[in-house]
C-alpha cells in the first residue's frame, strides 16, 4: 500500500514539476515587422523603423516589462519565421480561419476594412459601389461581389502573397480577372502606378496613404469590404501554445484600449480612429 501511495505522490510531483518547467517566463522578445506598409510600419531614409506597429509594440513591451528586439523582414515569410522560431511575435497580422489553424493572435489593436487601390485614369477608376462599407457575408454584400466580379472581367489585380486580401481575390474574382502577386503591398503598388497591374487589392489605411501621397495619381474605389475569409482585425501573431505570452499581450492591448492609447496612437499614424470599441 505505502508503495502504491508513494508511486501516486510521485506522479503528483512529475506533473506539477513538469508543469513548472513548461511554464515559460517571458523577458525577452523577438518581433518581427515587414517595415514597408506605411502607415502601419515603414523605414525611415535613416534606417529606422517607424509607424503605428512600432508605437503600439513598444509600449506593449513597456507595460508587459518585455525586453523586445524589433527585426524588418519581408512579409511572405513572417509566418514560417514565426514558426520556425525566428520569430516570437509578428505584428500586423489578421487572424483568419487559415491562419487559425498554425498560428494563435492577441486581441486585436486596430480594425480595418479592405478595398482597390487604382490609378485616378484608369479603366477601374469607376468602380461599383464605390465608398459603401458592406459585409461581405451580407445579402448586400454578395451583391457587390456579383457586381464587382463583372466591372473586373479581363482586368490585372495585384495583392500580397500570404494575406487574406489574396485569398479573397483569388476565390472572388480569380475566374474573372488576372490575379497577380507579390512580396509586399510596396511592390504591388510600383507595379499599379507603371500600369502592369488595373487594380490593387489591400488594406484601406495603406490605400488611403499611397492616394493621399499620390498627388492625384491613384485613387480608391469600390466598397470598404470586411468579413468571410477577410483578416481584417490588425493583432500580434504569436505561435499555438504559448498562454502566458498571449496573456501578457493581451493585458497589454487591452490596457491601451481603455485609456485611449489605441485611439490615439491610429488618429497619429491613419487620421482617424480605427481602434476597437468592445
Amino acid at each position: 500500500m505505502f508503495k502504491k501511495i508513494a508511486a501516486i505522490g510521485l506522479c503528483t510531483l512529475s506533473v506539477l514539476y513538469s508543469g513548472s518547467v513548461l511554464a515559460k517566463e517571458w523577458k525577452t522578445v523577438t518581433v518581427g515587422v515587414e517595415g514597408a506598409f506605411p502607415p502601419f510600419n515603414l523605414t525611415s531614409p535613416s534606417g529606422e523603423l517607424q509607424g503605428l506597429d512600432l508605437d503600439v509594440i513598444k509600449e506593449v513591451c513597456k507595460r508587459a516589462e518585455l525586453e523586445c528586439k524589433i527585426v524588418a523582414q519581408d512579409w511572405d515569410s513572417q509566418i514560417p519565421s514565426l514558426l520556425a522560431g525566428k520569430f516570437d511575435v509578428v505584428l500586423t497580422m489578421g487572424p483568419n480561419p487559415e491562419r487559425r489553424k498554425t498560428i494563435d493572435f492577441s486581441v486585436p489593436y486596430v480594425i480595418t476594412p479592405n478595398t482597390f487601390l487604382v490609378p485616378s485614369d484608369g479603366p477601374l477608376a469607376n468602380l461599383p459601389h464605390t465608398g459603401e462599407s458592406l459585409s461581405t457575408d451580407t445579402e448586400e454584400g454578395k451583391k457587390a461581389i456579383a457586381d464587382l466580379k463583372e466591372a473586373l472581367k479581363g482586368k490585372t489585380i495585384g495583392a500580397s502573397l500570404s494575406t487574406s486580401q489574396l485569398q479573397f481575390v483569388e476565390e472572388n474574382f480569380g475566374d474573372s480577372a488576372q490575379v497577380r502577386t507579390y512580396k509586399g503591398s510596396e511592390q504591388a503598388k510600383l507595379d499599379l502606378q507603371s500600369g502592369r497591374v488595373d487594380g490593387q487589392y489591400d488594406n484601406v489605411v495603406f490605400a488611403r496613404d499611397r492616394a493621399e501621397k499620390s498627388n492625384g495619381v491613384l485613387k480608391i474605389a469600390g466598397p470598404l469590404l470586411v468579413g468571410g475569409i477577410q483578416a481584417t482585425n490588425v493583432c500580434i501573431g504569436l505561435r499555438k501554445n504559448e498562454p502566458e505570452l498571449k496573456a501578457k499581450l493581451d493585458k497589454a492591448i487591452g490596457e491601451m484600449q481603455a485609456d485611449g492609447t489605441l485611439s490615439a496612437m491610429s488618429s497619429k499614424w491613419f487620421s482617424l480612429d480605427l481602434s476597437p470599441k468592445d
